[in-house]
């Protein structure tokens, strides 16, 4: 298989004989659906390569085109009225260089008129065209010219990325963002100048990408006559890969070196399943990116997963979206963050634009997660949505970022050396105890403040942070199994060869309430681990290795399951 990770370009797509999952069913519902739109999703999940189909559907210079690029596709198939039919303008706003004013005016300028310049050239405009856009000194004035040049035609304006600047910028100057973004911003005004050009008929369709809403107000107070459809019920599909596409795009991979489907599929979900863009649908959809990359590096010789499951450049992209977090109060974020990753759910009123020159409170942050994909919609709560974590991959971010803030707030250093040492000896020896010593460490290191909230839960946050450090194994974190939910499970992972499993359970034993609470917590954590022996999806694991931490939150206990029962580490 030739696998498109990374091509956004639909022509060389299609004609470069790579695999396509067929989105073009979508064009005849989005033409149908209105024809100002708006469509929001997370980083790397195909909207470049969406906007391109698009490009090349609706571009009339491409009608000779047609049956190569779309003959085999469900729209070409079943066209619509409009293929074929439309100059079309491309703006991508991904780039663009943050800083003083002037410099952001100046950057978003140049891709203006870039954009500009390219399609004068493509329809074959005069050159005297081009003068007069060149004399022109604001982006909203230059595309106001241009309009005025193209009145004669109707034309399409796709714009991907649309926000792409803003994320950025509003880390970095909250008043700079509010002055290019608010009334008289030259944000604002271009998308003034969008909404007259539909007045006059020449601006005849528009399509805009991105992730987050916090260029909305500024958009639809200048041009609001856009569709969202972000939300929209029909439209949760519409980019990722479903459950069918993505066992249609794995099937060689199981017909080349003999795997199971179904657990191949299990396996893809937990890492990159389970968004959800409305509250009331069933279908969760995969990040399409994050799938392309895993069939790209299967290890096809050997039949094994990429050794990272996630591409490196992807992990960078959300962590410099994690800068977000410092948006409004970063002390109420970080209780946010902290009920995730202990709670697995939070619950707010779901906004679908931002109005940052009045609030920006914790529905505001908890939706902007879910934008970033960092949550996903899980369901409704009378008025307000339920989000969680969507995957594996998520997860494994967020403990990433969680190590960074623990250490900057309570002024300690996780060293990576001892802690890699103790993980490698898990996995090779089955020895928890120098992992627990490696958590004593850090929590004796602890502030007073983290100290008085520590409970059983801010224990197990603390080892799976130090677990998702080097993720050789696979983490589970209270895995639902007949009907038990054991702590902590390690299991083996392609293509991580171990020689041991683990079940870890923990109990935290409150300092001060002496030697008898903590054996009552070690009394009660063996038969929970007995337990959990018990089960047949445990009882099958092999290599198994099941143990109980007990904790006061300065020293750890560790005891081990043997053949005769539970014994001291």
């Amino acid at each position: 298989m030739k696998i498109p990770y990374g091509e956004s370009n639909f022509k060389k797509v299609i004609s470069g004989g790579y695999v396509y999952i067929d989105k073009t069913a979508y064009i005849a519902q989005l033409e149908a659906a209105g024809s100002y739109q708006i469509l929001l999703r997370p980083r790397r999940f195909g909207k470049s390569l969406f906007v391109s189909m698009l490009e090349h559907y609706y571009d009339v210079k491409r009608s000779g085109e047609f049956d190569a690029l779309f003959g085999k596709l469900c729209i070409g198939q079943h066209p619509t009225p409009l293929k074929n039919s439309y100059q079309v303008l491309l703006m991508d706003f991904s780039g663009i260089a943050t800083g003083a004013h002037e410099l952001l005016i100046q950057n978003f300028d140049h891709k203006v008129s870039n954009a500009i310049r390219a399609f004068l050239v493509r329809y074959g405009y005069p050159d005297s065209a081009q003068r007069e856009i060149d004399t022109e000194t604001s982006p909203q004035a230059r595309i106001s010219a241009f309009f005025r040049l193209a009145s004669a035609h109707k034309i399409l304006l796709l714009i991907d990325e649309y926000d792409h600047f803003a994320n950025s910028l509003l880390v970095e100057d909250r008043t700079l963002f509010q002055s290019v973004m608010g009334k008289g911003g030259f944000v604002r005004s271009f998308y003034e100048v969008l909404k007259s050009a539909t007045m006059t008929g020449v601006l005849d369709r528009l399509f805009i990408t991105g992730v987050t809403p916090l260029m909305l107000d500024s958009l639809t107070s200048g041009f609001n006559m856009t569709e969202n459809l972000s939300t929209h019920r029909d439209f949760n599909t519409v980019m990722g890969f479903t459950h069918a596409e993505t066992r249609q795009l794995l099937q060689p991979l199981v017909n080349q070196c003999g795997l199971d489907m179904d657990t191949l599929m299990r396996d893809v979900s937990d890492w990159y399943n389970g968004y959800r863009f409305y509250p009331d649908t069933k279908e969760t959809v995969f990040n399409s990116d994050m799938v392309l990359y895993f069939a790209k590096n299967f290890d096809s010789a050997n039949c094994t997963y990429p050794e990272r499951m996630l591409d490196e450049n992807i992990a960078s992209d959300y962590r410099k979206i994690m800068a977000l977090f410092n948006i409004g109060d970063t002390d109420a974020n970080y209780q946010v963050l902290d009920a995730i990753i202990n709670g697995g759910e939070v619950v707010a009123l779901q906004q679908r634009k931002f109005e940052l020159d009045r609030h920006f409170g914790r529905d505001e942050f908890i939706s902007l997660l879910a934008y970033m994909g960092f949550v996903t919609i899980t369901g409704k709560r009378f008025m307000a949505t339920v989000f969680t974590i969507p995957n594996h991959v998520i997860r494994e971010l967020y403990f990433s970022y969680f190590k960074v803030e623990l250490e900057q707030r309570n002024q300690l250093r996780i060293e990576e050396l001892p802690l890699r040492a103790a993980i490698e000896t898990l996995a090779l020896q089955g020895e928890l105890q120098p992992l627990a010593t490696e958590m004593e460490r850090v929590l004796q290191s602890l502030s007073n403040r983290d100290l008085i909230k520590l409970d059983e839960k801010h224990i197990k946050t603390l080892l799976l942070t130090l677990l998702y450090q080097f993720p050789i194994y696979f983490i589970q974190s209270e895995r639902e199994m007949g009907r038990k939910y054991p702590d902590v499970m390690l299991i083996e992972r392609s293509p991580f060869a171990v020689k041991h499993q683990h079940l870890i359970e923990l109990k935290y034993a409150k300092k001060g309430d002496g030697d008898s609470a903590w054996e009552a917590k070690r009394l009660e954590g063996i038969t929970q681990v007995q337990g959990y022996l018990q089960l047949p999806a445990i009882a099958a694991l092999p290599k198994l290795s099941a143990w109980l931490l007990v904790t006061d939150g300065e020293r750890i206990g560790v005891y081990k399951q043997s053949a005769t029962g539970i014994l001291h580490g």
